[in-house]
């Protein structure tokens, strides 16, 4: 049993589409909404996070529809296809309204823009648990997950080229005033386009096997055992204290190194940086790893190591290279969580339920990005240790993560090593 490497990474076009708008947006409309429009940092911030208030009941809903959905097309491509048309539209529209100083035709654009996203994320990522059987799908998630950065570093350059920055007094790289968006809005249109156009030209999601053998189809109405249901809440609630730690640190981050090291807010992008490079880096070995030593295993390594990189941190009061090594310890454990989790949420549930298990498995990562920002922000604003409690609160998020997956059993598979194992043995009684 071999992964189809080019099928998988063809499908992953759709969520490298997706992560490049989500690089442009969190870097480039904030800043829109601020210099442009002149809103507050209140009001902007309340504006950003719509797509994550949105993203609690439209991620399993749309999950839920495609996985009822059957068109000459497939169900899980309409939505990728006709959501990317759609926000590519809407992309050029809003650069025309920004470019105009329009507010209220940009907000409505906008808001309509963040509906449409919501509307095709969850079929874009079960579209590879559909068509991968169950032992590959971490080594498959690893391969989407690096394609999909590919998106995100491309947006990354895109900006970098077409947009002039400058030092603030906070140290900060801000835009200048004095210049476009609209090409960045249009690069990020096309590309978005192009990449869902070309995994729909190559891929035909009808003619590929579905993964739903005699078993599957026999639980295609399958309900959960009551191990099930309380294996499926756990890694759900673990998904959720595990970003309530991660988004914590990345969030704040910035802050802590001006508060707590007397540091520039630049500074703090080269150790976020590096711990983004080696999760990359780390996807595919881990991927490899899981499937020697199983998936529940290595989301417990990838915690641990999470977490144990924040308590030291927690320790370090001046600035020191050091940090380097930390985050990029950050990351490994950061690819290895979630290379493997989501294969988990979806392989309790049946070949019918894929979509509905990604939805709610990205509504309760989404509910930690919304929560975890206003938590940790009261706790260092209200408290005597002030940016101090930060590694802390990620600590503790973190153990608290270990503690609730460590009770998880089911969505593992037995690894390679140990099939071969078994295989020998009942050839041996023959």
């Amino acid at each position: 049993m071999k992964l189809n490497y080019k099928q998988t990474v063809l499908i992953g076009f759709a969520f490298m589409s997706i992560l490049a708008f989500w690089q442009f947006y969190d870097q480039v409309i904030p800043y829109i909404l601020e210099n442009r429009f002149g809103l507050n940092t209140f009001v902007t911030n309340a504006i950003m996070s719509i797509d994550n208030i949105l993203a609690l009941f439209m991620l399993p809903l749309f999950g839920t529809l495609s996985d009822k959905t059957n068109t000459r097309l497939g169900k899980r491509t309409p939505y990728v296809l006709f959501g990317t048309v759609a926000a590519s539209i809407l992309l050029l529209v809003l650069s025309f309204f920004e470019e105009r100083l329009y507010f209220t035709g940009f907000i409505i654009t906008l808001i309509t823009l963040l509906v449409v996203m919501s509307t095709y994320r969850s079929p874009a990522v079960a579209y590879m648990p559909d068509v991968t059987e169950k032992p590959l799908r971490s080594k498959g998630n690893a391969v989407i997950n690096l394609v999909g950065y590919i998106g995100g570093i491309f947006a990354t350059i895109v900006m970098m080229v077409l947009l002039k920055s400058e030092k603030n007094e906070a140290g900060e790289s801000v835009y200048t005033a004095d210049q476009s968006f609209t090409g960045v809005f249009v690069c990020i249109a096309v590309f978005m386009l192009l990449s869902v156009l070309v995994m729909v030209f190559f891929v035909k999601e009808n003619r590929l096997k579905h993964v739903e053998n005699s078993e599957e189809r026999a639980y295609n109405s399958k309900t959960l055992t009551k191990g099930e249901k309380t294996s499926f809440a756990l890694i759900l609630v673990s998904v959720f204290l595990w970003f309530c730690a991660y988004n914590a640190v990345t969030t704040a981050f910035s802050r802590y190194c001006v508060n707590v090291w007397g540091v520039s807010v630049g500074k703090s992008s080269g150790y976020l940086l590096l711990g983004t490079l080696s999760a990359i880096a780390a996807f595919l070995p881990l991927g490899f790893i899981s499937s020697k030593v199983g998936r529940k295993k290595t989301v417990l390594i990838g915690i641990a190591l999470m977490g144990l990189s924040f308590a030291a941190a927690g320790f370090i009061k001046h600035e020191t290279p050091f940090m380097y090594a930390i985050f990029a310890f950050v990351g490994i454990g950061w690819a290895a969580i979630n290379v493997n989790s989501y294969p988990m949420a979806v392989e309790i549930g049946s070949g019918s339920d894929i979509g509905k298990y990604t939805g709610l498995y990205y509504t309760f990562s989404m509910a930690a990005q919304i929560l975890t920002p206003l938590l940790s922000g009261f706790i260092i604003t209200k408290t005597d240790f002030g940016y101090a409690t930060l590694f802390p609160y990620a600590v503790i998020f973190s153990v608290a993560a270990f503690v609730t997956m460590s009770f998880v059993r089911h969505g593992d598979y037995k690894p390679e090593f140990q099939n071969a194992v078994m295989e020998n043995i009942s050839g041996t009684d023959d």
